[in-house]
């Protein structure tokens, strides 16, 4: 796991619920069970300041970090869709379609297609974006690479499985939640009752960041228009029950870094 994401995670999952902000100790402390070091950390914070997800503030602790607007929105986002498995609006039947202008730089193109695919958007065409849902994101994101957008609902009136494969590679995406399943599955059953906070918190990271992937990749298409018997929701309950599970005591390995007091070796 590289430092960036990791940061990414840690606020997200711990510190935008207890403020946002955090002293630099804390958050080498908090990456240590990751195995990054204290050197990748301070190179991390440095450039998501620089990208803007981050801003240098001053806490009773010393030197820290808060998340910027930007960072907070994005995250309450991710963690809607992360931990809203099972809880998403019923679908109206509609599209969402976008026609962009597109930037002419090939790298902002390329940029701005990973943040639609994150934003849940399916490339149709050169141009052409499809989506379950609206994401109020869309135009400032288009903007911010150098394009801009016209925004459209729509019904297909064909085939909708035809147009989803032309949009989405659900077969990879199938294949990939069987992976996370069958490869987490034996990583987070190891940790038992006799386990360390910090072997909780170190293993609900690692849980975390492997479905937090799927954000890139899943567009949230309703059980509607998906394959029977579609893997993803074998992987959403895996996912919630470990996750929840691991939760308190990887809460408590927060609350000591945070704290930077001696972390206890007590069992969950």
């Amino acid at each position: 796991m590289r430092a960036r994401a990791a940061l990414f995670d840690v606020y997200g999952d711990h510190l935008r619920s207890r403020g946002g902000a955090a002293p630099v100790a804390a958050l080498v402390r908090l990456l240590t069970p990751l195995n990054i070091t204290a050197p990748a950390v301070r190179t991390a914070v440095s450039r998501m300041v620089r990208q803007g997800w981050l801003a240098p503030v001053g806490l009773a602790e010393g030197p820290g970090y808060a998340l910027t607007e930007r960072a907070a929105h994005r995250l309450d986002g991710a963690l809607t869709r992360i931990y809203g498995t099972r809880g998403a609006a019923p679908w109206d039947g509609r599209w969402h379609l976008l026609v962009a202008t597109l930037p002419a730089s090939r790298s902002a193109r390329a940029r701005l297609a990973g943040d639609l695919a994150f934003l849940g958007y399916g490339r149709l065409g050169s141009s052409t974006w499809l989506a379950v849902r609206d994401s109020p994101e869309v135009a400032a994101v288009v903007a911010a690479h150098g394009g801009t957008v016209e925004a459209f609902d729509a019904v297909h009136a064909g085939d909708p499985l035809a147009m989803i494969d032309r949009a989405w590679d659900l077969g990879r995406l199938a294949a990939a939640y069987t992976r996370f399943v069958d490869e987490l599955a034996p990583v987070v059953g190891a940790v038992g009752p006799g386990a360390t906070d910090e072997t909780a918190f170190a293993t609900r990271s690692l849980l975390v960041h492997a479905w937090r992937n799927f954000l890139f990749t899943d567009p949230g298409l309703p059980p509607s228009v998906l394959p029977e018997g579609w893997p993803g929701a074998r992987a959403a309950a895996f996912f919630d029950t470990e996750a929840g599970r691991l939760s308190p005591a990887a809460t408590r390995y927060v609350d000591c870094c945070l704290g930077g007091v001696a972390l206890p070796a007590s069992p969950y």
